[in-house]
């Protein structure tokens, strides 16, 4: 029997391709919306300020999906394309594993399995960012989903699947 991890990865592999194919202001606006509520305490304590007119962009490549981030307001604003400072980029798989803090944030860019281009004094203090930020300040249920979607991709990627 699957477990919930495993079929929603199943499902995941045709469904998230079809990504691109949403309307920018749909990505925009739920994005916006998830990073301010996912990020409330961070964006708060003044964490994210370093991205203050400064830009990154956000590229998986896999998916062919790619956002431009920057501080602005209250929270993270998000645009289709702007003058980006830094650009990190991988695969979503790396990208999950990097949420669920199975890999080594070091790991993944040392083995090139993601990439940081551009300002990367920028980029390596957005590394550590993420790298620091608390999973405690996530909702409980979405840091264990992370840590069970996190622990198949690693599975998986051992088994050579």
């Amino acid at each position: 029997m699957l477990t919930l991890s495993q079929a929603l990865l199943r499902l995941s592999e045709p469904l998230l391709p079809r990504a691109r194919y949403l309307p920018f202001a749909v990505q925009q606006q739920l994005l916006q919306y998830l990073t301010g509520r996912l990020f409330a305490a961070p964006l708060a304590s003044g964490s994210f300020d370093l991205l203050c007119g400064r830009w990154l962009r956000l590229q998986i490549s896999d998916l062919n999906l790619s956002w431009c981030l920057t501080r602005a307001g209250g929270g993270l604003k998000v645009m289709r394309e702007a003058p980006t400072d830094v650009t990190i980029r991988g695969n979503w798989r790396e990208f999950l594993l990097l949420a669920s803090r199975l890999e080594d944030p070091d790991t993944l860019f040392f083995r090139r399995r993601l990439v940081i281009e551009g300002d990367t004094e920028l980029g390596l203090a957005l590394k550590n960012l993420i790298d620091s930020l608390d999973p405690d300040d996530l909702p409980p249920r979405l840091w264990q989903l992370l840590g069970e979607l996190g622990a198949q991709v690693k599975s998986e990627q051992i088994r050579g699947c």
